[in-house]
């Protein structure tokens, strides 16, 4: 039998990590679909991510080091790589 607790657990990590990809596949999309080349598609929506963030209550402290963070653990993510392969 599984424990009700860790169901909503899993779901909940589930969820997570649903949002994030689907973000991220959004933006790949509009990446790929961008009609101003010359036009950066992903610093301006961390940019937006963070002010978002910030307009959902998490503070300036979380949310730099968050981006921080992340930025400091790519490189061992990506095994040395610039571009997935």
């Amino acid at each position: 039998m599984t424990d009700p607790e860790q169901v909503a657990n899993d779901a909940w990590q589930t969820a997570f990590h649903e949002a994030a990809y689907r973000f991220s596949v959004a933006l790949k999309e509009l990446h790929k679909t961008n009609p101003w080349p010359e036009t950066q598609v992903l610093a301006p929506a961390i940019n937006l991510l963070a002010t978002e963030l910030w307009d959902r209550c998490f503070s300036l402290t979380e949310i730099t080091s968050a981006l921080k963070d992340a930025a400091a653990d790519l490189p061992r993510y990506a095994a040395g790589e610039e571009v997935r392969p």
